[in-house]
């Protein structure tokens, strides 16, 4: 912590099974994976951890607005292919922060809509199972969708669909915003 460099002499060794005692291994995980570009040092933060199971914690309550509906929602659809995209291309490049961070987004957009479809909720799980495996497995047999996560296959997504239909143009007069098109 601090910026310092772990040392066993200067006793700042964080101990994972501290960590995970207290937040499980899943935050563990998911934190290592998000800390930065998987070539590159990162400060370690007991902050960051803090963030990383607050994230979980609403992919955990994401259950409570799934929906009986099957299929992607017209409103969300090609979020949902974007983040697909995303994620699998960052998970084979090992840039596992950025896919985090769509994933992050898409369950804020879930929020925001206010429900989740059974395929959206599934396909979500799917993309995280690399990084909650134990969450994952247990929502996945909540849910009742078969299997185990690890035997499904990955979701697929199609590039026609990762394309929006619509942009915002800010117009701007001398340097500020006066409206958005």
């Amino acid at each position: 912590e601090n910026g310092e460099k772990m040392s066993k002499s200067r006793g700042n060794v964080v101990n994972p099974d501290d960590i995970v005692d207290e937040f499980g291994a899943d935050t563990l995980r998911t934190y290592e994976m998000f800390i930065g570009a998987f070539e590159l040092g990162a400060a370690w933060s007991q902050e960051g951890v803090k963030g990383c199971r607050r994230f979980l914690d609403r992919v955990w309550k994401l259950g409570d607005l799934v929906t009986d509906e099957t299929g992607y929602s017209a409103d969300l659809e090609v979020k949902i292919h974007q983040t697909i995209k995303k994620v699998s291309t960052d998970f084979e490049n090992l840039k596992f922060n950025t896919a985090i961070a769509a994933m992050m987004s898409l369950v804020n957009d879930f929020y925001k809509k206010g429900s989740v479809t059974r395929d959206e909720f599934k396909t979500l799980l799917l993309l995280l199972n690399p990084v909650a495996p134990h969450m994952t497995e247990e929502l996945w047999e909540t849910f009742e969708f078969g299997g185990r996560v690890y035997q499904a296959s990955w979701p697929t997504y199609d590039e026609a669909k990762t394309i929006e239909d619509t942009i915002e143009i800010a117009v701007q007069i001398n340097g500020k915003t006066k409206a958005n098109i």
